[in-house]
């Protein structure tokens, strides 16, 4: 029998972006984020979210209506609840802004209580189901087209939440193609460079906002623990990544996303501590004193480094007293033969211990001198 891998990815050239309705929901109630903008991305998002894949059947005051794929009916109050406008007629006015750009049809019905919308080429990029049933609105996912999104972030000011959503869309995790995206979901503009680098003003002019407003929202974002910013130092620029993705795409574990690991990646520059420390502690570790190998002043910052991504990956015992580290380093020579893992020039075997013998784990890891980042 063949075997298979899964492997875990959202790659830049996929044209769509898979968006979960629960996740949408929590948007909607999360009302410490603002969404009073005029790109329309996030309140097009929120129709999308209630639209349908089969056809089903709803009533409403005695009356029975045909509800078709890509197609809902509520009352004209609901809507304004969802866009948290203060008047119905406001939310109507978004609704006629979507129509006049293409992107739904709506009509009154009810002597005008009530709203039915379609999703204009729905069918296109999401699948339609021959049967009948209901159509929850707190599960699953649709698929947004990327195309469309950016066209809408770039019709108009950006809120807050139109800029969270447009990070959410444009989120690349493990692909190739874009640095430092195999170490954890980074937000990436399609930009052609392959860096997830950003600065305020690039994502000024995306957001039709000022640099001022980009740095509240990121601030504020960030506050609430739906982004974490990476910043390095002078022009550089930031990488964002989203919190919870993984758990919410995959239903995965997420991971720890490393700033250090990122600036390696990217080729900035890493601190590392001062030659010149003279302050000496109790060495739980190991070195081996081949020319090859890590020097013990660059060993601790190391560990430390490993034992936090280690523990935030669910190893625990790694922050016992009793654990024993020892690096050693692997030969060019190798060839990928050790765990399958292809080798390059400057890596290292990380073996540890429980005590002085029980060997626990193994793992390779690889560091880049900075006189190969220049």
């Amino acid at each position: 029998m063949s075997e298979y891998r899964l492997e875990l990815k959202q790659i830049v050239d996929y044209p769509r972006c898979r968006i979960y309705r629960q996740f949408i929901q929590n948007l909607i109630s999360d009302r410490s984020i603002r969404v009073g903008g005029s790109s329309g991305l996030f309140y097009f998002t929120v129709l999308c979210s209630y639209a349908n894949f089969r056809t089903s059947y709803k009533r409403i005051d005695g009356i029975s209506y045909t509800i078709y794929p890509g197609e809902w009916l509520c009352r004209v109050n609901e809507v304004a609840e969802w866009f948290r406008t203060r008047f119905q007629h406001q939310a109507l006015d978004i609704l006629q802004g979507l129509q006049e750009r293409g992107l739904i049809a709506y009509r009154l019905l009810g002597r005008g209580k009530l709203v039915k919308f379609i999703i204009l080429g729905w069918q296109k990029h999401n699948r339609v189901l021959e049967y009948n049933a209901p159509c929850s609105k707190d599960s699953g996912f649709f698929f947004l087209p990327v195309s469309e999104a950016n066209e809408l972030v770039g019709s108009g000011r950006c809120s807050e939440m139109d800029a969270l959503l447009d990070m959410w869309i444009n989120t690349v995790y493990n692909d190739e193609q874009v640095q430092g995206s195999d170490a954890g979901p980074v937000v990436y503009l399609r930009n052609g460079t392959g860096s997830p680098l950003l600065g305020y003003a690039e994502l000024a002019q995306r957001w039709g906002v000022s640099k001022a407003t980009v740095g509240r929202y990121l601030g504020k974002l960030r506050d609430f623990e739906y982004i974490t910013v990476l910043s390095f130092p002078g022009t550089h620029g930031s990488v964002i990544c989203l919190n919870n993705y993984l758990s919410t795409m995959f239903e995965v574990s997420d991971v720890l996303v490393d700033k250090d690991e990122i600036a390696m990646v990217l080729h900035i520059g890493v601190t590392l501590p001062d030659t010149d420390k003279t302050e000496q502690k109790e060495e739980s570790y190991g070195v081996s004193k081949s020319a090859d190998s890590v020097s013990d002043l660059y060993m601790e910052p190391v560990l430390e480094k490993v034992g936090e991504i280690l523990i935030a990956q669910g190893f625990s015992c790694t922050s016992c007293p009793h654990i024993r580290y020892k690096l050693l380093p692997l030969s060019p020579d190798c060839k990928g033969a050790v765990f399958g893992l292809s080798v390059p020039q400057y890596s290292a075997l990380l073996l540890i211990f429980c005590g002085e013998e029980h060997e626990l784990f193994r793992f390779e890891i690889r560091l880049l001198p900075e006189v190969e980042r220049q």
